[in-house]
C-alpha cells in the first residue's frame, strides 16, 4: 500500500475533478496545479498550490512550459527505496509526488474540425501532460496515475477502503491503461502528420474501445468493438441505434458489408446481406418500398434472418413491408417517426441510422489480420462499367443497364464470385466457391426469377469456357468480366458462337 499525501492535478477535460479533489483535500493531500485546472478549483473553494510555487520557476512560451522541471519530473521518478535516490531528492529539495491526474488537450477533436490549421493542430499537441502520465506510470510501484474522469470514482474508493492509500494492482491497472492512452494519443498524432503516406514504416492503429458484444463470431468465442476516434465518414462503428437488441459481432460484420453495397447507387436502393454476401438488391427511382420487394424477391428463402440495408430515409410504407419478414438489422439514413414506431414493435429488431450515407469515407486503408501480422490494402474503390466491347455483338442499352448493375454488386460478394441482373434488380448470386463455373450454377440454381434476358458480371476473369456457356444455357445474354486469361480468345469465339455480347473491364474485384 502507497499512501497518497501530495498530488498534481491538470486536466483539459474537467468534468468531476472539483468533486475528486475536494475528496483528496479532505484526506489533507496537499494539491498542485496549473493554469485553468488551478483556476477551477480555487473557484471551487479547494485549496491548491500552483506548480510554479513547486518548481519555482513560471510558466512560460505562452504555456507551453509548465511541468517541464526537475521538482515535477524528480518527485515523480524518484524510487523511495534507494538511498541514493532519496538523498538527491532531499539534496535539491525534491518532494515525492504521489498520485497524478492528467487528461490532454483534445488533439483528435480538435484535427477533425474541417479546414483545422496545422498552426492549430500543432498547439493541441500536450507535451507536459504524457511526461507527467508516462513518468508516473513507469514508477507505478509507488506512484498512482489516473487519466480517465471515469475513474476519479474508482480512485475514491480505492482511497477509501485503504485509508488514503492505493494498492499495488491498483496502480498497475492504472499505469498500463495510463500507457495506452498516450500510445493512443500519439498514434493520432502521427496519424494526422502522416497523411498521404500509402504504408509507414510502423503502423499504429489508435482505437478505442467502445463496447463488449455478446460473443464473437460463435457463442464460445469472445469479441468487442474498437472504433477510430475522429472518424467522420458513415460507418457502422458510429452509427445510432434507435431500437432493437444490442448488436453481436456478425451483426456488425454483416450490417458494414450491407452498408457498402448500397451505398453503390444513387436511386432508391435496397440491399439484402447474409453471411456477409448479398442475397437481394434492388433499385427504383420512384419508390423506396418496391426497391425492398424487389431486391426480397432476389432469393426470400435466404433472406430471413439478414440485414436490409436502405440509402433513403425509411417511411411507413416501406416499414411495413420490412415488418412483414423476420429480419436481423435495418439500417438507413433516417427513419420518418411512424416507421420507426411501426419497426419498434418488433423488440428484437435492431435499427440504425446511418446519417450521411453517402458522404465521402475519407482515406484509410483496409486491413486484414493474420496470425503475426496484418495485411494492407487500400479500399476497393472502383465502381464505374467501363471497359471495351470484345465481342461481335454490342450490348443494348438495357444489357449495358444490367451489366453496370451486375458489375457494382460483384465487388461486394465473395469470391469466386458471380451476379446475374437485370438492369434494376439482383436475378442470382453465386458466391465463394472453388471454381467459376460452380459460381455460375449456383448462381442460376438460387435464382427465383427468370434468367433469361439477364446479364453476368464475374469478378475475375473465365479460365475457360464452360462457365460462360453454363450461364447462355441458362438464359444469359451480356457478359462483363476483367479478361486478362490466356484462353480469352476461346471465351471471346465462344461468346460470338453464341451470340453473346460482352465487356473486358480490365479491372478485377476479388473478395477474400
Amino acid at each position: 500500500m502507497k499512501p497518497i499525501r501530495r498530488a498534481i492535478l491538470s486536466v483539459y477535460d474537467k468534468q468531476g475533478v472539483e468533486e475528486l479533489a475536494a475528496s483528496l483535500a479532505e484526506r489533507g493531500v496537499e494539491l498542485y496545479s496549473s493554469g485553468g485546472t488551478a483556476s477551477r478549483l480555487r473557484d471551487a473553494g479547494v485549496p491548491v498550490t500552483e506548480v510554479q510555487e513547486l518548481t519555482g520557476f513560471p510558466e512560460i512560451l505562452d504555456g507551453r512550459v509548465k511541468t517541464l522541471h526537475p521538482k515535477v519530473a524528480g518527485g515523480l521518478l524518484g524510487r523511495t527505496d534507494l538511498e541514493g535516490h532519496v538523498a538527491q531528492m532531499r539534496e535539491h529539495g525534491i518532494p515525492t509526488i504521489d498520485l497524478v491526474v492528467v487528461n490532454l488537450y483534445p488533439f483528435e477533436e480538435v484535427t477533425a474540425v474541417p479546414g483545422c490549421s496545422l498552426a492549430t493542430a500543432l498547439e493541441n499537441i500536450d507535451i507536459g501532460g504524457p511526461t507527467m502520465i508516462r513518468a508516473a506510470a513507469k514508477n507505478h510501484p509507488r506512484v498512482t496515475v489516473v487519466v480517465d474522469p471515469g475513474d476519479y470514482e474508482v480512485l475514491t474508493a480505492e482511497l477509501e477502503t485503504h485509508d488514503g492509500a492505493t494498492s499495488e494492482g491498483f496502480r498497475a491497472r492504472m499505469a498500463a491503461k495510463a500507457f495506452r492512452h498516450t500510445a493512443m494519443y500519439d498514434a493520432g498524432i502521427a496519424a494526422y502528420l502522416g497523411t498521404g503516406e500509402s504504408f509507414p514504416e510502423r503502423l499504429v492503429l489508435p482505437l478505442r474501445h467502445a463496447q463488449e458484444l455478446r460473443y464473437g463470431e460463435n457463442p464460445h468465442q469472445r469479441a468487442a468493438l474498437y472504433v477510430e476516434p475522429g472518424y467522420q465518414g458513415p460507418g457502422v462503428a458510429n452509427a445510432w441505434q434507435l431500437g432493437g437488441k444490442p448488436l453481436s459481432y456478425n451483426n456488425l460484420a454483416d450490417a458494414d458489408s450491407a452498408l457498402a453495397i448500397v451505398r453503390e447507387f444513387e436511386d432508391p436502393a435496397a440491399v439484402i446481406v447474409k453471411h456477409g454476401n448479398p442475397c437481394g438488391a434492388a433499385r427504383d427511382a420512384a419508390d423506396l418500398a418496391a426497391a425492398f420487394e424487389a431486391a426480397k424477391q432476389t432469393d426470400p428463402m435466404s433472406a430471413f434472418g439478414g440485414i436490409v440495408a436502405l440509402n433513403r430515409t425509411l417511411d411507413l410504407t416501406t416499414a411495413q413491408a420490412i415488418a412483414g419478414t423476420f429480419f436481423e438489422v435495418v439500417l438507413a439514413p433516417g427513419f420518418e417517426k411512424a416507421a420507426l414506431e411501426r419497426l419498434r414493435r418488433k423488440k428484437a429488431l435492431r435499427l440504425l441510422e446511418v446519417p450521411d450515407m453517402g458522404g465521402e469515407t475519407g482515406g484509410g486503408m483496409d486491413l486484414k489480420r493474420i496470425r503475426g501480422g496484418y495485411l494492407v490494402t487500400d479500399w476497393d474503390r472502383t465502381d464505374e462499367a467501363g471497359g471495351e466491347v470484345v465481342t461481335r455483338r454490342q450490348p443494348t442499352d438495357d444489357e449495358r443497364a444490367a451489366m453496370a448493375f451486375a458489375w457494382r454488386l460483384v465487388k461486394h460478394v465473395r469470391s469466386n464470385a458471380i451476379v446475374l441482373a437485370h438492369a434494376n434488380q439482383a436475378v442470382g448470386v453465386g458466391a465463394g466457391q472453388m471454381s467459376r463455373v460452380d459460381s455460375v450454377q449456383l448462381a442460376v440454381s438460387k435464382a427465383q426469377l427468370p434468367v433469361t434476358g439477364t446479364a453476368m458480371g464475374s469478378d475475375a476473369f473465365f479460365p475457360f469456357r464452360d462457365g460462360l456457356d453454363a450461364a447462355v444455357d441458362a438464359g444469359v445474354t451480356a457478359v462483363i468480366q476483367p479478361g486478362g486469361s490466356v484462353r480469352d480468345e476461346e471465351v471471346i469465339g465462344a461468346a460470338d458462337e453464341r451470340g453473346v455480347a460482352m465487356i473486358f473491364t480490365g479491372v478485377r474485384h476479388f473478395k477474400h
